[in-house]
């Protein structure tokens, strides 16, 4: 394990009194950026990806969660901006996800669900996601059924309100469930569903953050490095993907960040 290599000389404070080494804060920095360049490429801000790196460092399950919202906060911020300025963000496609999805994030937040019941389960549905979107990144266009323009209003709320309330008890923004319920329903574009994601990302990851108050004192002190890594890795990824990546190359690195994610869970 990486965290073996680190001298307890190296080693700072959190501030909730754990220890946080200087390399382990560097180690972590480099995978964050690497993540956030990844996954803001599919509109993604990279909750589970964070959440995958700091338990290789066996980070406490608190920190991770409040970690996890606040990088996931940034990224989709910077994502939903440049969706929106590359004209792909369109409020009626996302508010019928996000009129319960971002109360019932905020409720989720407030919970703690056991984790060895969760991981499994979704685990297994994120690597079913990642075989359907390379089934869809195999299909040819003229295959492919166009998307209304916008999604039907009662199935995108009460998807929005699970996918919600999941996210938040979980510490992720929603975006990687989310995306993947979006395509395989063919409710709206690739490009349009990346952007919906991102800023359901956002204010789910926001509403978690505020719902996870008790846990607020597990911040880690190196969390300024990390925002700064994640910010400049969202937005280098979010600047590829919303303008120069073609459709079927993001799907097929949507299903690899899926099925990444799906392993990492079965295994934990």
């Amino acid at each position: 394990m990486m965290r073996n290599l680190v001298r307890p000389a190296d080693r700072s404070l959190c501030s909730d009194g754990t220890p946080v080494p200087t390399d382990e804060t560097l180690w972590l920095s480099l995978l964050f950026l690497l993540v956030a360049v990844l996954y803001a490429s599919v509109g993604q801000a990279g909750a589970s990806g964070y959440l995958a790196a700091m338990g290789l460092f066996g980070l406490p399950a608190a920190t991770m969660k409040v970690t996890a919202l606040s990088l996931n906060l940034l990224v989709a911020a910077i994502g939903t901006w440049q969706f929106w300025r590359a004209g792909d963000l369109s409020w009626r496609s996302f508010y019928p996800f996000g009129v319960l999805g971002v109360p019932f994030s905020l409720l989720g937040g407030a919970l703690q669900l056991p984790v060895h019941i969760y991981y499994p389960v979704v685990g297994i549905i994120l690597i079913l996601a990642a075989v359907q979107m390379v089934r869809a990144a195999r299909r040819r266009p003229a295959e492919a059924k166009a998307p209304p323009a916008v999604p039907p209003f009662l199935p995108a709320l009460l998807t929005g309100a699970v996918i919600g309330f999941i996210s938040g008890t979980t510490g992720t923004g929603g975006g990687i469930f989310l995306a993947p319920v979006i395509l395989s329903m063919n409710w709206v574009s690739f490009r349009r569903t990346a952007a919906v994601t991102a800023n359901y990302n956002l204010l789910n990851s926001a509403a978690a953050l505020a719902g996870a108050y008790s846990i607020i004192g597990a911040v880690p002190s190196a969390l300024p490095f990390w925002l700064l890594a994640v910010g400049m890795g969202g937005a280098v990824g979010s600047f590829i993907g919303s303008r120069h990546l073609p459709e079927a190359v993001l799907r097929y690195m949507l299903a690899a960040i899926l099925a990444a994610s799906g392993v990492k869970l079965l295994l934990s």
